[in-house]
């Protein structure tokens, strides 16, 4: 499954967008907080078709509401340790627990980007 997604930006927290060709609307976004306290560049996405973990400017995740299996970014889910960081919380796992995952088929490695 290869996901296309194109944004633009309408109002503060909002956006839509196409996917695979389709608009597609009702996104909210928000940045991950630790301690209470958003952390800059680091956004979860929800969308009507599931939850995307993005790391500045690049998806890292989907997880799609179906309940199919998670894709993950085959080029940035570990592109650096705030990535990673991240990463893992979205998650709620370590990135070795990631990696088991990816390797038993559990997790899908795809181009999100």
């Amino acid at each position: 499954m290869e996901i296309h997604l194109s944004f633009k930006t309408t109002k503060p927290n909002k956006l839509s967008y196409r996917l695979d060709g389709r608009k597609v609307s009702k996104m909210k976004v928000r940045n991950i907080e630790t301690n209470g306290k958003a952390v800059p560049n680091q956004f979860i996405i929800d969308a009507v078709e599931g939850v995307y973990f993005q790391s500045y400017d690049k998806v890292i995740v989907f997880e799609p509401r179906s309940g199919d299996k998670k894709h993950i970014d085959e080029t940035y889910w570990k592109y650096s340790a705030t990535t990673s960081r991240y990463r893992s919380l979205f998650l709620g796992e370590t990135t070795k627990e990631t990696e088991k995952k990816i390797k038993s088929g559990e997790y899908i490695l795809t181009n999100l980007n």
